[in-house]
């Protein structure tokens, strides 16, 4: 099987259960350290041509993360797609185990036998109040029915936009106030929030930098995600 990825978390999660069968990623594909395959692109604007190139028997696709327009030219030139949309952790994870089993792995591999033991049973804690901006020059914020938004609300943090309209709000600044959140959770992916960008936006209101790879992929960072994100938002500034 010849499989290129189109999702950096999915690229992580074939090299490693089965590496032999990834020949092409996106230039975004930065786990593990060292891939050495073929890059065709970005996620958002990915090279058609040079992934038909490497004559995939499987492209991996998401929803939110690739366009329609290109998933719509791969199936055109008879390339097979593997789709996936999860919104929740429990999605993520059966997703997971189909991937695994499409792809020819003798069982589910360790890192997500772990990682389903991660994220179950999880300890209560007393939900704080959140706003979880991913983008600035607009603000773009987490808003309902998100992937990150489960993983947080697992973890104790109730999204203040888990209830908005849209996925993903744009909300002013002044709304963003007006929602009088108890804490700022500030990724550093996809926009790369820092200590010196994007707190002083909220001044007075604690914020906590967490790992945007944590936050939002779904492959073999979820064996570590519930023990690490917990440790970077018990601890706000």
């Amino acid at each position: 099987m010849r499989v290129v990825s189109l999702v950096p978390s999915l690229t992580e999660a074939v090299a490693a259960t089965v590496p032999e069968v990834l020949v092409g990623a996106t230039d975004w594909c930065t786990h593990p350290a060292g891939l050495t395959v073929a890059r065709v692109g970005g996620s958002k604007y990915p090279d058609v041509a040079a992934v038909l190139a490497l004559r995939p028997d499987l492209v991996l696709v998401n929803v939110e993360e690739n366009r329609e327009a290109d998933a719509d030219a791969l199936r055109a030139a008879g390339v097979p797609l593997h789709v996936t949309y999860p919104r929740t952790v429990d999605e993520a994870l059966d997703e997971l185990g189909r991937l695994v089993a499409v792809l020819g792995a003798a069982g589910e591999p360790d890192w997500l036998v772990r990682a389903r033991a991660a994220w179950a049973g999880l300890p209560a804690v007393a939900p704080r109040r959140a706003v979880v901006p991913v983008w600035r020059r607009p603000w773009v914020v987490l808003g309902s029915d998100t992937f990150a938004g489960d993983v947080l609300r697992r973890l104790g943090i109730a999204n203040v936009y888990a209830d908005a309209d849209e996925r993903y709000p744009r909300p002013s600044l002044d709304e963003l106030h007006a929602r009088a959140a108890d804490l700022v959770v500030l990724p550093d992916e996809p926009y790369a929030f820092t200590r010196d960008d994007g707190p002083e936006a909220f001044p007075g209101v604690p914020f906590a930098l967490v790992s945007g790879r944590h936050l939002t992929w779904y492959g073999p960072s979820l064996a570590e995600a519930p023990a690490l994100l917990a440790a970077q938002l018990s601890s706000p500034a």
